[in-house]
């Protein structure tokens, strides 16, 4: 799930930069895409590598299906492990998106000043793409963020298994929406 989102967040901003760059891309260098590519995964194991240390812990989610981190504990070493997974795994990645497609779609409206006809066409496109992909990435992990918030801080038992069932899915789904967003809404791909 953290490489899905930081993979989201990296992706948004090389958009970013390639579409507001001054050169033209390098379809044959490859070497960006594999600094993005291990930028995620070692991002995604900095923040998921701690349970297996001491700092919080893993056990089974939901109805005792899926294993995920302990949203119940309630020691000091626990929540504080929530809230930087919170901070560093949601926020971050949420604000990273938002910035980069808020720059871009500006970028874009400057150029279709210039350009009335399809630039108004490519920002309309852009526009929806840039709503969908904030709308999902909200849809797939604000829910399963708040339920892991309230079982770490909220009363014991506030949280069902069943209750928690719908988040845990919706969030693993993420990873099958995003590519499904790209190829539907983005001629290029």
């Amino acid at each position: 799930g953290i490489v899905s989102l930081i993979s989201l967040a990296v992706l948004s901003y090389e958009r970013y930069c390639t579409m507001t760059g001054t050169t033209e891309a390098d379809t044959t260098n490859y070497r960006k895409t594999w600094t993005g590519i291990v930028l995620s995964w070692t991002y995604s194991l900095v923040w998921t590598a701690p349970p297996l240390f001491g700092w919080s812990s893993y056990g089974p989610e939901g109805p005792g299906a899926t294993c995920s981190v302990n949203w119940h504990s309630k020691d000091m070493n626990n929540a504080s492990y929530i809230i930087c997974l919170f901070i560093f795994c949601l926020v971050i990645p949420f604000v990273i998106i938002v910035y980069s497609y808020g720059k871009l779609l500006c970028a874009i409206r400057q150029v279709s000043g210039i350009n009335k006809g399809t630039g108004r066409t490519r920002e309309q496109r852009v526009l929806i793409m840039v709503v969908v992909m904030v709308i999902c990435f909200l849809l797939c992990w604000l829910p399963y963020a708040t339920v892991a918030i309230i079982a770490t801080f909220g009363k014991p038992g506030l949280i069902t298994p069943a209750a928690s069932v719908i988040p845990s899915i919706l969030a693993k789904s993420s990873t099958v929406y995003n590519p499904i967003i790209y190829v539907f809404l983005n001629k290029q791909v």
